[in-house]
């Protein structure tokens, strides 16, 4: 009889990709893929023109940062006395959608954090975020308040280096990697649609560059 450990060995041998429920059972998660007719958007912030995103809290600029992955400049985000700061991009809105960012956590004592935003609705949306102070790695929704849906744990990202954060939502089911490896596969039906941003807390300084968005609007 194959052990527990057994059988995750060799799941990961063959480069399957391992989830663990509450229940501690192994499972192979399947790869969300999104529906045919899916298009791209794609923001590398060489461009200093916003004026057609909706900024919900924060002080969002696109500045020159040597070294930006996209280019010369990023969309970096300054604020640092509000909750939380959000900035919706003008794509969408979409149900399955898939985005992936590159994100720099700058600076932050209180916390030091970069997420992407999805299915954004009338101040109602999704979260999943990593933070340069905390080894976790999580999905939030937000309404009228912020709740955790998701945790995994994880070396914490770097201060002053960029990291890649990347979200695919079909359905009800959402799945987030964190530097190419995928820690989360959590399912929630509260949000249906909606459009994709950015989101930093606290005192968080962060850049943002190279935010990709394929999915197909409603």
């Amino acid at each position: 009889m194959l052990t527990h450990a057994r059988v995750l060995s060799v799941l990961v041998m063959a480069g399957l990709a391992i989830v663990l429920r509450p229940s501690s059972r192994v499972v192979a998660a399947d790869a969300l893929s999104l529906p045919q007719g899916a298009t791209t958007e794609r923001y590398d912030f060489e461009s200093a023109d916003l004026k057609d995103w909706e900024v919900v809290d924060g002080r969002w600029t696109i500045e020159r940062l040597p070294g930006a992955p996209g280019g010369e400049h990023a969309l970096v985000q300054r604020e640092t006395k509000k909750s939380y700061d959000v900035i919706v991009a003008p794509a969408g809105p979409y149900g399955a959608v898939e985005a992936t960012v590159r994100f720099k956590p700058i600076s932050g004592r209180e916390d030091a954090s970069g997420g992407i935003v999805f299915r954004f609705h009338e101040g109602r949306y999704y979260v999943v975020r990593a933070n340069a102070l905390e080894d976790n790695f999580r999905l939030y929704y937000y309404d009228r308040g912020r709740r955790q849906l998701a945790s995994a744990s994880v070396k914490a990202p770097a201060l002053g280096q960029w990291h890649t954060v990347r979200v695919v939502a079909v359905g009800d089911q959402i799945q987030a990697w964190l530097n190419g490896t995928r820690y989360l596969d959590h399912r929630d039906s509260r949000f249906k649609s909606g459009a994709v941003g950015l989101w930093t807390k606290a005192d968080s300084i962060t850049a943002f560059d190279d935010l990709v968005i394929r999915g197909k609007a409603l």
